[in-house]
């Protein structure tokens, strides 16, 4: 029996290898980024470290989701060369973009296994490469889809975001939220809850606030064996955080990753978050693996 064949869409939050991507059937469909009412393709007419130097020039800053013209051209093109279809995007409680992928699937007459990630950045990645892996491994595109919903009901991802001013600015902090943490100087530390961003504490200063992070983390030691640790053009904190971790289970592997410009712009340069997938039988595949080693 022959292996059908399988599209991988996305969008630019996933931060997949773009030469990995044209390897292995994946297309990545970028959000925009609008910084002084200019909008640029995330990752292509912008990277992060161009992106950080407009952000400390410009406090008009947002990002919007790719057009559904992109979506429907692409679509169009996949359904002639592919078997099967499957698109995993970021959060719908936080972007259009997976509801505007599905529109346009149906406004091309075509068949495609959506997956709402419920999250963005390091886990969509895990995703992707593991359902690669799978389906290299002679797994069903439906037995993809129900391993992949096993990662999302298993991940965990942290955030401890470096501006409540760009949170507030755009809609992820409320009004009083953000006029109590001014006021109270408060640090949040954040979580993603079925899709939403929610406060999982409030500390008085940073460097508790990262304490508190790694106690959250050090509750689930043995679970996981990758975290990944993101920073937005915040390297030397994200390895104080490697460092700590590496001392609490030097068995765990670590990777550290710069989020997407489209984070930093509503998170605030020197954003930091950890991320890991608790492994169970369903979601797990040989760490030595040549998909992941080839990227990782």
């Amino acid at each position: 029996m022959t292996m059908k064949s399988i599209a991988w869409v996305t969008d630019s939050t996933s931060t997949i290898d773009s030469e990995f991507a044209e390897n292995n059937h994946v297309y990545i469909v970028p959000l925009r980024l609008i910084v002084n009412d200019e909008c640029y393709r995330e990752n292509i007419d912008i990277n992060a470290d161009q992106f950080y130097e407009k952000m400390r020039q410009h406090d008009k800053l947002g990002s919007s989701q790719p057009p559904i013209g992109e979506f429907v051209e692409l679509y169009e093109r996949l359904k002639e060369e592919y078997d099967e279809i499957i698109a995993i995007h970021c959060s719908s409680e936080l972007s259009g973009t997976f509801n505007t992928s599905m529109q346009a699937a149906d406004i091309a007459g075509v068949n495609v296994i959506g997956i709402d990630s419920k999250v963005g950045a390091y886990p969509i990645r895990e995703m992707l490469l593991r359902g690669i892996h799978w389906q290299q491994a002679g797994c069903s595109a439906q037995e993809i889809k129900n391993r992949i919903d096993n990662i999302i009901e298993e991940m965990s991802f942290y955030i401890i975001p470096a501006s409540l001013s760009q949170l507030h600015r755009s809609g992820r902090l409320s009004g009083s939220q953000f006029l109590l943490g001014q006021l109270m100087r408060i640090h949040l530390l954040l979580r993603f809850d079925e899709g939403k961003i929610v406060v999982s504490d409030k500390i008085r200063t940073f460097k508790k606030t990262k304490q508190k992070l790694l106690e959250t983390i050090q509750q689930e030691i043995g679970r996981f064996q990758d975290v990944c640790i993101m920073h937005a053009n915040n390297k030397e904190e994200a390895l104080s955080l490697e460092w700590a971790i590496k001392a609490m289970s030097p068995s765990v592997r670590t990777e550290i990753m710069t989020f997407v410009p489209v984070v930093g712009a509503h998170m605030g340069e020197g954003t930091l978050a950890l991320s890991w997938i608790n492994r169970t039988a369903l979601n797990s595949i040989d760490a030595e693996d040549e998909v992941l080693e080839s990227v990782l």
